[in-house]
């Protein structure tokens, strides 16, 4: 991977001002309005409360919406001539992907901050620090999968309404994932095979370990790695195949 590359990256991401302030702040407004929406979100969740499982899911799809759409941005570099310079350069496709998914685990971590810092101040609650912590990390890292996803759907259609789509199978993922809301019987059942499941799941294991909510389900952890390792690499195949189409057709 090239640090001045991923140097360049985040100065011309941070230039687009309206997309960085909605990666920021849409979760958190997300996590405002689903933390309230049942009960006061006081109520006792594994170790901590309701607000700590809705902030954490909230904070897992945001991180994932924003490195979607960071990575995603090859399809308009690539029409504005972006790609085609870094095409003439000696970096590998896989250090392209590389670079993107660095820039957009960065903008991923503001992002987690925003909705972890909010959650803090209005009311989540988690037995120990290193919950709060593992569980950040966790959104943090894990969404870099979903880079590559953005990054493979963005080279592949090549064109403005790439991000879009991007995005909007993230919404059909985090319904599908278990994020928004619990799922249960056979809709459980597919969600496992989905990949947004076992990055959330992940996520919130600090505080769940592995309990479903409202469900007598447990996952054991390396279920949920075996699904998010399955997922990394089905996307990154398809990512570094996306940049070498996209080469060779220049």
């Amino acid at each position: 991977m090239n640090p001045t590359y991923v140097r360049i990256e985040l100065v011309r991401q941070s230039r687009d001002i309206m997309n960085v302030m909605f990666a920021v702040f849409m979760p958190v407004a997300m996590y405002v309005l689903f933390g309230n929406m049942f009960g006061s979100g006081d109520e006792l969740a594994g170790n901590g409360n309701v607000k700590f499982y809705v902030m954490v899911s909230m904070a897992a799809y945001g991180s994932a919406i924003a490195t979607t759409a960071i990575a995603g941005t090859a399809a308009t570099e690539s029409m504005l001539g972006w790609g085609r310079q870094i095409a003439l350069t000696p970096m590998k496709p896989s250090g392209f992907v590389a670079a993107k998914i660095a820039v957009a685990l960065v903008i991923s971590a503001a992002s987690a901050a925003a909705v972890y810092l909010t959650g803090m101040l209005t009311g989540a609650q988690a037995d120990a620090p290193w919950i709060w912590a593992l569980s950040y990390g966790s959104v943090v890292l894990g969404s870099g999968v979903f880079a590559l996803y953005g990054m493979a759907v963005g080279l592949a259609f090549k064109s403005e309404t790439a991000i879009g789509i991007a995005s909007s199978g993230m919404v059909f993922f985090a319904f599908f994932g278990n994020v928004f809301m619990p799922l249960s019987g056979v809709l459980l059942d597919i969600a496992r095979f989905t990949p947004m499941y076992g990055f959330v799941g992940l996520a919130r294991y600090p505080l769940t370990e592995g309990n479903g909510a409202g469900t007598d389900t447990v996952d054991s952890i390396g279920v949920l790695l075996a699904n998010l390792g399955a997922w990394t690499l089905i996307f990154a195949a398809l990512a570094v195949w996306a940049v070498r189409r996209s080469k060779a057709r220049r």
